[in-house]
């Protein structure tokens, strides 16, 4: 799976596997889904035709391309020189949007787009330079230059102006580097005001044409503005560059023990030196600041020098969404990036080199991965789609390949017992280059018999090849792609934007920027010429497995994988050859074409009705002790699609560890079971899901409405007529297993919330007690314990969209009759609950992270508010958060560059909530603990001396997110059943929040910050859980304990705003003996260095002994060298304020058992409120 979700900008990993932006993602062309951790869901890198270079079998709409240096029209005096493109964009049925394509003076390009009803406005930039364009020797630049690009402009020279706007308007920025582009982009509130006022901006007529009454200042405009100077004038401020060098530092090792990353950088390295594909592409502080230093270099210089080379208006895309009209946008992008400099620079191509030599095909690389892992990846070197845009033959050979139906090479192996998946496609290195990739995931079996499965793979290339190209899969493809454009819905602000900032490099018609995914022409002798590359003498295969061969003789330099690359022996690829030459008599007999699909949807009828308003709750049409049925007909965004939610209440799977375990493993099966059936679903917009949850076990289908009901009735007879297949099981079984062994070597910032659930819920566990669970389940235990499940239950369902009373109605009588379950009463549903942190306690559960080789620490500090229900409190914490939001993260990361990720927020648990930082760094969490006190401490006098406008503006931010509006089907879908979930069916809760922070007052803030957030506060409540690494810096010797401790004090002495001689301090602590733990002798040290050198007086050495002695405490711990103060505790459960030392939890049920729960879940709104069982729609 694809990392989650991090916090800052990024750098794009290469092996992400998405292999175009035209394709729709499913698994035969797409390996990962989103890597939004890593960078924004586009993975192309921007690509620009050389009209010299298109044969007419390629490049068949010259005439649309050359068509665009055409104005579209006479433009003002003012804007005469602005030449508008096109307005004419292919656009889904329903977007209600207008577009016009633009190109200013200095040929900066750009896409602008009035979306009349949009509450988020944003701009993006692409610019064609990314890692590819880095020296050789100096990696990293492109990455680092996207970092210090933010980093102040001579209009706005304060660092963090940028942020701080958009922070004060409801926004968020982000970028990622990649090949050949580097992105940037931004959201902001659409207007001027909250979400639920009057709208500054708005457009006064309908077609997006006519200048925008505009009373208040757009939020838009002055992002814009700010935005627009890192292209005109950045600074490079050198007082940012040693911080943003780190943090590219921090960013790089945090993915060190990432396979993802490894095995990307391994097949990087192992490519021709002399392509720019085998650059190490994140850089680090040895790259970008010691090595160029230690060559004379002044780094600054050289990053300005690669900004200068590389930046050029004319190879800039931008991307502007908002409210106002096209006018008026026009005429703000003429303003504010006309001073962008055009150099005249060429687009970026490497046409006269390959990443391959010769002598790299031909090749078996052994690799061996962090996880426990086995995979078999195949690359081709592959034609140049560039200019293939309406014929993509990519994706008529990866349809095939990647299937998973009757015939497919997955349904071959997999019935084997050799692999869990396959996926397929199109891998674009840059303009010019390309590999088709083809991965098989591996059983332990697999892996011995990878050499079987390669063949495998091979004859069905062969019998694709045999054939000629068949139209009917073409035009079904065709006719997916058109269904799936015309209904396409919106898509969050900054997302659409940088998208389409990205697509902009294309050499597409500006027609089609948006309707790139469409296959427009079917060309079979380009089919051919693709299947070409599809050779036994032009492939590399790669073998993952942590103990295959084992003999791995070489180590990758950037990230250390351990790997063996060799000739593919001559035997095997003989067995290749003969592969690729057998026929229709001598070929496997499992192997076939695909069948016709018959979940292409026909009927895609909406009736659409006029409705004053879209109704904000789901009704009740079905309640009684069996069901409870949720119903809302779409009213909002007319889609022909639906989804139903069913949850089967059943107490049994919360029961115990072993319980849930058998509850996944039955899931499994059961999808395992299904795959060659739902395949042909998921390639036509139809899917479902089976887990186990809390509540038991949650099934859900949606998509195009069509034919859900004959997958649903599927889903539910696989569900109680499952047989247990030994051999599957088996299979399945060490998946899980080694699932549950690799969640535990996965980036501390995903684990350290399992830790902090698993103490905070009354009833938890760990992934360590899962897995010792599973070692004892065998065949039998599954085959008895499912029909339990299934035996009796409470049915709780959502049908929500393009469904009507009677379908949900019916859909609900097959699940009934399919299961026929008795009613679960509602004395026997699971409850769920919170442990209550009370007031005055200061609780620590360290955990040592299983990795060896992971340098990264982490913390979640965790601060306890109240009831998930106390709509007041709930408020203030909102409105603390939002405060906090980006003051912590320029304070703990770009000004003390303590880690990549750093995240401060809300948590809301099942019942309770509370305030929360995270951190992942190579600090300790001891450390870290220290600086998130510190950082709280001081946000006293920020709330305190905050003006009146920027107290507004952070309440103003609330509201709009809280009112945000919904921007597709799913989104209200998943909004209703969370609400259900929850089982508050608190459906208004948004609405609720954003009316009571609109009442809140600075005093009520700063009454919450001394009850709840203040580390002095007698009367909060606060939980730490700090991950240690096993790797990092020795902290136990005396030089580095010394210097740890006085870079500690130093910066408490400075937060204070004291000018402190570390020099001095360095001479007052050398003094001492710190191993012997001694922290009276430090404080001694401390006391007589202020007095003597400081002259401070004893009304200012007071407040500042008092947190140098809770820094020293937390220092020591660090150290290993705990004090024996009295007060430090374990486990205990003081008085109110009585403990001053942290009690460390050494008893996670004992502790639990100590502390009080809250009462679990109940309706906010009488149930009956909702009930219209006479529903017409």
């Amino acid at each position: 799976m694809p990392p989650r979700s991090s916090f800052s900008a990024a750098l794009r990993p290469w092996n992400n596997r998405r292999p175009s932006i035209f394709f729709p993602a499913h698994r035969s062309i797409a390996v990962a889904g989103s890597f939004a951790a890593i960078a924004p869901p586009s993975s192309v890198s921007p690509r620009f035709l050389h009209r010299s270079r298109c044969s007419s079998g390629a490049c068949t709409h010259r005439s649309h391309l050359l068509s665009l240096r055409a104005p579209l029209s006479t433009l003002s005096t003012n804007m005469a020189s602005i030449e508008r493109i096109t307005e004419q964009l292919d656009k889904p049925e329903l977007d209600d949007r207008s577009y016009r394509v633009i190109r200013l003076p200095n040929k900066l390009e750009a896409l602008l787009v009035h979306d009349p009803d949009t509450d988020k406005a944003s701009a993006a930039v692409n610019v064609n330079v990314g890692n590819f364009s880095d020296a050789d020797d100096m990696p990293g630049m492109a990455h680092a230059v996207e970092h210090l690009l933010f980093m102040g402009t001579e209009k706005y020279p304060k660092e963090n102006a940028y942020n701080q706007y958009l922070a004060s308007h409801s926004g968020s920025s982000n970028a990622y580097t990649a090949a050949t582009e580097t992105n940037y982009f931004f959201e902001v509130s659409a207007t001027s005001e909250s979400s639920d006022g009057s709208s500054s901006g708005n457009t006064t007529t309908t077609n997006g044409s006519e200048s925008s009454a505009s009373d208040e200042p757009s939020p838009l405009y002055g992002a814009l503005d700010r935005f627009a100077q890192f292209f005109v004038s950045p600074l490079f401020l050198e007082s940012t560059l040693d911080r943003e060098l780190r943090a590219v530092d921090s960013e790089n090792k945090k993915n060190l023990q990432s396979d993802l990353w490894r095995l990307m950088q391994l097949n990087k390295s192992l490519s021709n030196p002399a392509h720019p594909y085998h650059h190490f592409s994140t850089g680090n502080l040895q790259t970008l600041k010691e090595e160029p230093q230690r060559r004379g270099l002044n780094v600054r210089d050289e990053f300005i020098k690669f900004y200068e080379k590389h930046y050029s208006s004319n190879r800039m895309k931008l991307v502007v969404l908002g409210r106002e009209s096209l006018n008026e946008m026009e005429q703000w992008v003429g303003d504010l990036f006309a001073g962008v400099k055009n150099k005249d620079l060429p687009q970026n191509r490497w046409d006269d080199i390959q990443p391959w030599l010769a002598g790299d095909v031909c090749k078996q690389v052994f690799a061996k991965p962090v996880m426990d892992t086995r995979s078999l990846d195949i690359y081709f070197p592959f034609l140049d789609e560039e200019c293939m845009y309406e014929s993509q033959p990519s994706r008529y050979i990866s349809h095939l390949i990647g299937h998973e139906g009757p015939g497919s090479v997955l349904a071959y192996v997999k019935a084997k017992g050799w692999a869990n998946g396959l996926s397929a496609g199109v891998m674009p290195i840059c303009p010019g280059s390309a590999f088709f990739t083809i991965s098989i995931r591996l059983t332990k079996e697999g892996l011995r018999q990878y050499r079987e499965v390669a063949k495998a793979v091979f004859e069905y290339i062969a019998m694709i090849k045999e054939r000629e190209p068949e139209q009917w899969i073409f035009d079904e493809m065709k006719n997916l792609a058109e269904v799936e454009f015309r209904f396409k819905q919106k898509t969050p602000a900054s997302r659409f934007t940088s998208r389409l900032s990205s697509v902009m490099q294309k050499p597409l018609p500006r027609e089609w920027l948006l309707s790139g995914s469409l296959l427009r022409s079917y060309n079979p002798e380009l089919i051919k010429k693709a299947l070409s590359y599809l050779r036994a003498d032009n492939f590399r295969m790669i073998v993952v497995a942590q103990d295959y061969p084992g003999d791995w003789d070489l180590k990758e330099k950037w990230y250390g994988t351990e790997y063996k690359v060799e000739d593919v022996p001559k035997d095997f690829l003989a067995e290749i050859n003969n592969a690729l030459n057998t026929t229709p008599k001598t070929r496997l007999p499992d192997l076939h074409m695909p069948h016709k699909n018959e979940f292409v949807p026909t009927r895609l009828s909406v009736e659409k009705k006029d409705v004053s308003e879209p109704a904000k709750t789901p009704k009740l049409i079905r309640h009684d002790d069996h069901v409870r049925l949720w119903f809302k007909k779409d009213d909002r965004f007319w889609v022909p699609k639906a989804t139903l939610h069913v949850t089967l209440r059943n107490p049994l799977v919360w029961a115990t560890p072993a319980n849930l375990v058998k509850s996944k493993f039955y899931c499994e099966l059961v999808r395992d079971a299904l795959v060659e059936y739902s395949y042909d679903a998921e390639l036509a917009g139809l899917d479902y899901h089976l887990s186990a949850s809390i509540f038991g076990l949650d099934v859900s289908v949606g998509g195009y409405n069509d034919k859900m009901a004959v997958l649903l009735e599927k889903v539910f007879t696989s569900m109680r007529d499952l047989v247990v297949n030994p051999d599957r099981f088996h299979v399945i079984k060490e998946r899980l297993s080694r699932g549950y062994k690799n969640a535990e070597y996965q980036q501390p910032f995903y684990q350290v919330g399992d830790y902090t659930r698993y103490l905070t819920a009354e009833k938890a566990w760990l992934n360590e007690q899962y897995a010792a669970e599973l070692e004892h389940i065998e065949p039998e235990d599954i085959s008895c314990f499912f029909p339990q499940l299934l035996r009796q239950n409470h049915i709780e369902i959502l049908a929500h969209g393009n469904v009507y009373k009677e379908d949900a109605l019916r859909m609900t009588d097959s699940v009934e009759t399919i299961l026929k379950s008795r009613p679960l009463p509602q004395s026997q549903w699971h409850v769920r609950r919170n442990v209550i942190i009370p007031p005055g306690s200061d609780y620590i559960y360290e955990r040592t992270l299983k990795d060896p080789a992971n340098v990264n620490h982490c913390i979640e500090y965790y601060l306890f508010i109240g009831n998930i229900t106390d709509d007041a409190l709930r408020a203030k914490l909102l409105l603390f958060a939002q405060m906090t939001d980006e003051p912590a993260f320029d304070q703990l990361r770009s000004k003390e560059q303590l880690g990549y990720v750093v995240w401060s927020g809300a948590r809301y648990s099942a019942t309770t909530v509370g305030y929360r930082v995270i951190i992942q760094s190579e600090r300790t969490a001891q450390y870290l603990e220290s600086r998130i006190n510190a950082f709280l401490s001081n946000f006293s006098k920020t709330l305190e001396e905050m003006s009146d406008e920027d107290f507004e503006g952070h309440k103003r931010s609330v509201i709009n997110k809280r009112l945000e509006k919904l921007k597709n089907l799913g989104s209200e879908t998943s909004r209703f059943w969370t609400h259900v979930g929850s089982e508050y069916f608190d459906f208004l809760q948004n609405e609720s929040d954003a009316s009571n922070v609109r009442s809140l007052s600075k005093t009520d803030l700063i009454q919450f910050y001394q009850q709840f957030i203040d580390p002095e506060s007698p009367t909060r409540g606060k939980l730490s859980v700090h991950l240690k690494a096993q790797a990092g810096t020795d902290t136990t010797e005396p030089t580095e304990q010394k210097s740890r401790l006085v870079s500690l004090l130093g910066k408490q002495l400075e937060t204070a705003g004291f000018a402190v001689d570390s020099d001095r301090l360095k001479t007052a602590i050398e003094k001492l003996d710190v191993s012997a733990g001694n922290e009276s002798q430090i404080l001694a040290a401390l006391k007589t260095f202020f007095d003597s050198e400081m002259n401070l007086s004893e009304e200012q050495t007071k407040p500042v002994l008092e947190q140098a002695e809770q820094n020293i405490a937390l220092h020591l711990k660090q150290l290993g060298l705990e004090s024996n103060k009295e007060g430090a505790v374990t486990n205990g459960v003081g008085k109110d304020g009585a403990n001053k030392y942290p009690a460390y939890i050494t008893n996670v049920p004992e502790f639990k058992a100590r502390l009080a729960v809250s009462a679990g879940p109940s309706p906010v709104t009488d149930l009956s409120e909702y009930e219209d069982f006479d529903a017409k729609l």
